[in-house]
């Protein structure tokens, strides 16, 4: 039997950071609703104490969704862990995420304190926002960098004050992802009550080793993972939750893990945030980029109109996707040009379609793709030429 990934999604928190892309409240919930029937399991609603309008939408984020928990950030600071349980008052079901930098450099550069300070704060917050809610997420902030020793001396004190979920941040996407993973087993080997928490981990794109990350993460103990739609955040962005859930999907043989997701809704979530957010998803992107299941190389064509898995590990339907798409450039060959001139209606032998490949190889130099229109008039050319 598999065992169960908790997708925690803060598109509308860490997503949402990304300059230029902020949301209002009406938009804010569109995105929610959408999540929760995408089978979120937590929506990371926002940061109350840091707007007005922040705290409005978390309280209306609250009273729209039913299914997912609900959960608001905070720092280590009572005055934030007030304004995220006030925010949260109507969630069916809330979590309270507070947490403090753990690493050296976060200790004594950002916050100039020490670490036994740094522990002692933890501790405190965790324990106030337990008096506010029962679910209390503790984040140490940069443990991807942080002192292993330390941080699990960190992570056991805060369990102990009630925390019933660990998150385990690579914040600044420094890892490599056999590292990470090595931390990710360490910490659920040494610390000795971990057995009473969910671990989590939240990676960031810094060096593009989000996704890898957080799936060593995944191999190696942790069940829950912190991701966004279309892998939006911070600087070079989080996790991508659709590479996460497909990753997981397509090996969950070899993995036996498995999340609650629809996969079929990834695409139409995936368009929603980006229109909202007014961020273009890269062609490119995996699953939801417009190129992702397209194909123009000639052999590639040829391999796939012979048997899709040739070149492809995931069915285009699975997530959504539009079927996937010959595309007719100059690199495609003679198999692709004869399907799509079948699916317009026209059969030729091969001693015809000579001809016609030429006229289709002169014409696609010429221009990036050719559409149904172009071979509609290379093969009006090419019959008007024969007649002569």
């Amino acid at each position: 039997m598999n065992e169960r990934v908790y997708i925690f999604d803060t598109t509308l928190r860490d997503g949402e950071q990304v300059p230029g892309c902020q949301l209002d409240t009406v938009e804010k919930i569109e995105i929610a609703k959408a999540l929760e029937a995408l089978g979120v399991d937590v929506l990371e609603a926002g940061f109350p104490i840091s707007s007005p309008g922040d705290f409005r939408s978390v309280v209306e984020i609250s009273k729209a969704i039913r299914e997912p928990i609900i959960c608001g950030l905070t720092r280590a600071v009572e005055k934030d862990i007030d304004a995220a349980a006030d925010a949260l008052q109507y969630a069916k079901r809330k979590r309270i995420h507070t947490g403090i930098g753990s690493s050296d450099l976060h200790i004594y550069t950002k916050l100039k304190s020490t670490r036994d300070k740094v522990l002692e704060q933890g501790v405190a917050a965790v324990k106030y926002a337990k008096k506010r809610v029962e679910d209390v997420q503790f984040y140490a902030e940069d443990a991807g960098r942080a002192n292993l020793e330390y941080l699990c001396t960190l992570l056991e004190a805060v369990i102990e004050a009630g925390a019933t979920v660990v998150n385990i941040p690579d914040t600044t996407g420094y890892n490599l992802p056999w590292v990470f993973g090595e931390k990710i087993k360490y910490i659920i080997e040494q610390v000795p009550n971990i057995h009473k928490v969910t671990v989590a981990i939240h990676c960031h794109n810094d060096l593009g080793l989000a996704t890898s990350n957080t799936i060593a993460g995944l191999v190696n103990g942790a069940r829950q993972a912190e991701v966004t739609m279309n892998g939006v955040g911070e600087r070079a962005g989080n996790t991508s939750l659709e590479e996460t859930v497909m990753i997981l999907y397509s090996h969950k043989q070899h993995l036996s893990l498995e999340t609650n997701i629809r996969t079929e809704k990834l695409c139409h979530t995936s368009d929603l945030v980006s229109q909202l957010m007014k961020m273009p998803v890269q062609a490119n992107k995996a699953i939801v980029g417009r190129n992702a299941f397209a194909h123009s190389s000639g052999i590639h064509q040829d391999g796939f109109l012979k048997n899709r898995e040739n070149y492809e590990v995931i069915d285009p339907l699975v997530v959504g996707a539009q079927p996937a798409s010959i595309v007719l450039t100059a690199r495609s060959g003679k198999h692709a040009l004869l399907y799509r001139l079948e699916k317009l209606g026209y059969t030729f032998e091969k001693t015809e379609m000579i001809p016609i490949y030429e006229k289709f190889l002169e014409i696609a130099d010429k221009k990036k793709k050719i559409d149904d229109q172009d071979l509609l008039e290379i093969i009006r050319e090419v019959t008007e030429s024969l007649s002569k």
